[in-house]
Formats: C-alpha cells, structure tokens, sequence
C-alpha cells in the first residue's frame, strides 16, 4: 500500500492516524516512540468495552504506521489500574464474605477468590492478558502498582506537588460544595491498614516531597508523595500517566467525555501536551442498559468466542465505534457473515478499496484469502434442521455441497460448523416452536413437493431451487410472499426467520429437503 492511499483513506482509524499525524508535526516531533495508550480498571471480570479498547487502538496503531510508511517507532501500552482502592465487592465474584474485610485496599492488596495468584488485581491482569495474547496484539503491560512503586511515576509526583494548587484550581470547579471541602487530588496509602484514603491534605510540601493528613481517628502522618506512598484520584491520574509515560494516541469511551477537558489540563501542567483523544460509544446490553463489570451484565468475551470466531469480535468493534451498539447473543451471526463477506471480497478489490475494508484492519493489513462457501447463517439452519450435536453431521452435508471439502482441506469451514452445533444447541434448540400449516401453506408446501421432485436430486444450485421456492408461493397467491418464507421456517424449522430457502435446500440436499417438507405436512415435526 501507498502513503498516498493511506492519506485520503476514510476508514476511521485513518482519520484518527492523521490527526495523530497532525498533533506530532505540530509539536516537530520526527521519531518515536510514538505512544499509544489503553487503561483498563480491574475491579470486575474483564468485559467486551475493555477489550474493544485495544482491539480499536491497535488499528490505529496499524493504520498509522501504514500512513507513515513505518516512519515511527510504535508503542501499545495497556495500564491496569489496579491501586485503585476497592469501593465495593462485585456481585458477581466468589467469597462475598471474605473480600468485603478487604475493601479501601487497593486491588493488588486484595486476596484473589478464586485462588489462582497472589491478589485480585493479579488474577484479573492475567485475565486481560490471556484474552490480549489469544489475539496475538503487540502490546506492553503496565501495572499501575507497579509504576508507583517502583519509582517511575515519582518525577510527575513531584510536580504534582509542586503543582499542587494549580491542580486543585483545575479540580475544585467540577466538584460539589461538599467534596470541595474535603478534596484532594492525592490519595495516601494509610501507613497502618493499607487503605487507600480519601481525606483532605493539611499540607502539602512541594520541597519535601511528602503530604500530611489526619486519619479517621484523627492521627496525623505525613508521607512521601513517591515511592507507592500515595496515589493520585483517577481525573488527576488520568492527566499524569499521559505526561508520565508520553502518551500520544488515547481512546475512551463516551463516559469519559466530559471529563476529558479536566486530564487534558491537568497533563499540560504536568508539562506533557495531551494526546489525540478518540471517543468512543458504550456496548448496551439486550435492554439497552450500559455493560456494568460489577454486574456482569451484556455479553463477555468468553462467551462471545464459545459461539463465534475471534475476528468476528474484532469486526463488530471495528463498526461504527461513535455508535451505541446492543451487545447481546443475537448480534453474534450477523457480525461473524458480514465479516466473512468481507474478508471474501477483499482479494478482489483496489488498493484502495482494501484500505477501507474492515478486513485489512482486523488482519493489521495482512487479510488471509478467506471468506466462506457456507455463510454462518445458512450453518445454524443446517444445524437446525438436522438436529446437529456434532460437527460429523454437518460435515456429512457440507463435503456434498463443497466439492472435495473436508476438515482437513476447509479448517474455517469446520469452525463455523463447530460454531453453529454450540450456537444451536444453546440458542436455538431449547426455543424451537413448530406449528401445523394452514390450508394455504399446504397447498403450497404439496406443490414444492412436486416441483422438488422434478429436480435432479443431486442439484446444488440455490438459484434453480430458490425459483422453485417462488413458484410454489406465487401458485397460492400469498399476498406477501414473504408470509411464504416465514411460513416455512415455523412448520420445517421451528423459526421465523432464516436465509434464503433455496440456498439452504442446496446444502441440505434435495431429497432430505423434500423429506424434511414431508414431515412438516405430516405433523412428524409437531411435538
């Protein structure tokens, strides 16, 4: 590909790398490391809104490189806050009991419940870490305990201290009366019972390095602001780690907003020019409520790659990121054929035609040849209508249908029939409600019988079936045709949708479709 193409590609993550672009040529800056940032708070099970965050930053990350012909030297670092004290116990985690004697810790501090590593906030780093790796991103992780402690925050520290009231003059406006009185953007490890601390400062000495504060018995205690002795709250934080660690690139999504006027400010005191900032629209779930770590609501990514390939996931948060998408099971079948149509189309496209296929974002610029003789939907159907429990009775339609396909030859093909057997067996078997036929669809059903019967029983072509299908609907005069359509999904298949009839027949096969007609008229289907 051309910097040429790159430069007038209008895929997002094009237009987000050239105001990136912009930024750096405003500030002369010729090299890298440029840097790009995700955050990730680890205080509930990992979910969809997280991941999309580096799954969307690593194609900017892509398509910046491409616009600057490899120019720069690139970064991804993913930030866990896990210092963060812990407010409240999730209700979705194990040992309710013994995590609520642990709250006001910071989540390192935390005994992970499920027993695998040495606190909370380990086991859910690793969490994000396996999904990252399984993804294969290039990526640096950083724990934020880690970068208080081990000194590489303590410079931005310092100033901060220094900086103190020009910080605070930045904080105090946003805040309500009550909290002004008590805020302060530092946030101290209590030297005796860990807690992360939210009192005001009785000073604050720039010299010196350290705040001084009273605990809730009213002890007082003064301590460095370097070292893992403080920490800073997330709005101060935010700005800081942008100055700390030069950030450049930084998406968010839309609950963050509005406060991103307040970490841009806070990040030029610090001396660091904020990054470019991408904001994104929140994953809903089925009722259109926002995706909650605490409360496990919408779909996790588990759960999303139990029923659907990974690139799939991947596309799905490629679409329309300033878009509020519903994250649910219904969404997964759509979002995997849109991106296999996709991922077909693009060998036989432009240059830059490529450069605006998701394809070549979700494969960082490296698409397979792909795409699939089967779409995921016409796989469910299949699944559907021979009750598949197992991939061996797919395949014994789809080596028919794919001349000289196998496991071995066609691995996406399998995964998909793998996928649709899990999918069926969860969604679409327990849901399924067959009817009898009305007069006219029998009429009709008799009459593609007879119109099947004719066919070569070997014929695999959907568009000679599918007219046939037509034609035993337009010989019963339905007033919509597709009232035909949905008739037959609900008597053969349980449903009222489906895709087209006529390129599920071709891969079932004539004489099972004739067979399963026959069933739907005889009531053998009803239970």
């Amino acid at each position: 590909m051309s910097i040429d193409l790159a430069q007038n590609a209008k895929a997002w993550p094009f237009e987000q790398a050239r105001l990136l672009k912009k930024r750096l040529d405003k500030l002369g800056r010729k090299s890298g490391p440029v840097v790009f940032e995700t955050g990730y708070g680890p205080s509930g099970l990992p979910h969809m809104g997280t991941f999309g965050e580096v799954v969307r930053t690593s194609m900017v990350r892509r398509a910046f490189e491409e616009l600057t012909g490899g120019a720069y030297e690139t970064q991804l670092i993913c930030v866990s806050d896990d210092m963060d004290g812990m407010r409240k116990v999730p209700d979705n985690l194990p040992q309710q009991e013994m995590l609520s004697g642990y709250l006001q810790q910071p989540l390192t501090k935390v005994p992970d419940p499920y027993g695998t590593h040495d606190s909370f906030g380990a086991h859910m780093n690793a969490r994000l870490q396996a999904f990252l790796d399984s993804f294969g991103f290039s990526y640096d992780f950083k724990s934020a305990t880690e970068l208080y402690s081990s000194g590489a925050f303590d410079a931005m520290l310092l100033k901060a201290a220094e900086k103190y009231d020009d910080i605070m003059k930045v904080m105090l406006p946003t805040l309500g009366e009550e909290r002004q009185a008590t805020y302060s953007p530092f946030l101290p490890i209590h030297p005796k019972t860990g807690h992360v601390l939210y009192v005001p400062m009785k000073q604050v000495d720039a010299v010196a390095g350290t705040v001084t504060f009273d605990d809730e018995t009213g002890e007082t205690f003064t301590v460095p602001v370097t070292g893992g002795h403080v920490k800073l709250q997330w709005k101060p934080d935010f700005g800081m780690r942008w100055a700390a660690l030069g950030v450049d690139f930084e998406m968010f999504g839309k609950d963050h907003q509005a406060n991103a006027p307040v970490y841009s400010r806070i990040c030029r005191i610090l001396g660091w020019e904020p990054p470019t900032q991408f904001v994104y629209e929140l994953f809903l779930d089925e009722k259109g409520e926002k995706i909650s770590k605490s409360k496990g609501n919408g779909l996790s990514v588990e759960e999303w790659l139990t029923y659907a390939p990974q690139e799939s996931l991947s596309y799905y948060n490629f679409v329309k990121p300033r878009q509020a998408k519903k994250l649910y099971f219904d969404v997964i079948p759509k979002a995997v054929d849109e991106y296999l149509q996709h991922l077909g189309a693009y060998g036989g496209q432009e240059p830059k035609q490529q450069l605006e296929n998701p394809s070549w974002h979700i494969h960082a610029g490296q698409p397979p040849a792909g795409g699939s003789p089967i779409s995921f939907a016409l796989m469910l159907n299949l699944a559907s209508a021979a009750s598949a429990h197992n991939t061996d009775v797919m395949w014994g339609f789809i080596g028919r249908y794919v001349e000289g396909a196998s496991p071995q030859t066609h691995p996406v093909l399998d995964q998909l029939a793998g996928f649709a057997v899990q999918y069926f067996k969860d969604f679409v078997e327990p849901t399924k409600s067959f009817r009898a036929p009305s007069d006219q669809e029998r009429a009709a059903m008799e009459d593609l019988v007879a119109r099947l019967k004719a066919l070569d029983p070997n014929e695999r072509d959907a568009e000679v079936i599918q007219t046939e299908v037509f034609s035993a609907g337009k010989s019963q005069e339905f007033d919509n045709l597709r009232d035909w359509f949905k008739a037959l999904y609900e008597v053969l298949l349980g449903q009222s949708q489906g895709p087209r009839f006529g390129s599920f027949a071709a891969i079932y096969g004539v004489p099972e479709t004739i067979a399963l007609v026959e069933k739907g008229l005889s009531g053998d289907l009803l239970p």
